[in-house]
């Protein structure tokens, strides 16, 4: 059975699964209090106790989103990441289509932002 083509959109598929398997078992253990704290004392360190490639820890070090889920990161699991700084899904999504989360709001969602 042919996989479906969605023209710029990555699909988290086994291969996926695969490729992204040491970023993805990061991410979740940030659900811990004290992997958090880890984390944040020193986020390199921390990235190389999970193995991760020069160019996953970069994407994550520079919270590159799509990047992220473009080398096998499940946007469930790098949402562990987005709590740490903190950022919310509207601006994730906003970031992974390349657009400001403004427009990304109005236009992929149809609300207004209201800056009063």
């Amino acid at each position: 059975m042919p996989k479906p083509c969605i023209p710029e959109t990555p699909l988290f598929d086994r291969p996926g699964s695969i490729r992204g398997y040491r970023m993805n078992k990061m991410a979740m253990s940030l659900g811990e209090p004290a992997n958090r704290a880890a984390f944040k004392a020193d986020e390199e360190a921390y990235l190389d106790r999970f193995g991760l490639s020069a160019e996953e820890k970069s994407a994550v070090m520079s919270r590159d989103w799509q990047d992220m889920v473009r080398l096998g990161g499940n946007v469930f699991f790098i949402l562990k990441i987005s709590a740490i700084d903190p950022i919310t899904l509207t601006e994730i999504g906003a970031a992974q289509v390349g657009m400001p989360h403004d427009k990304f709001l109005t236009e992929r969602l149809g609300k207004v932002l209201n800056h009063g």
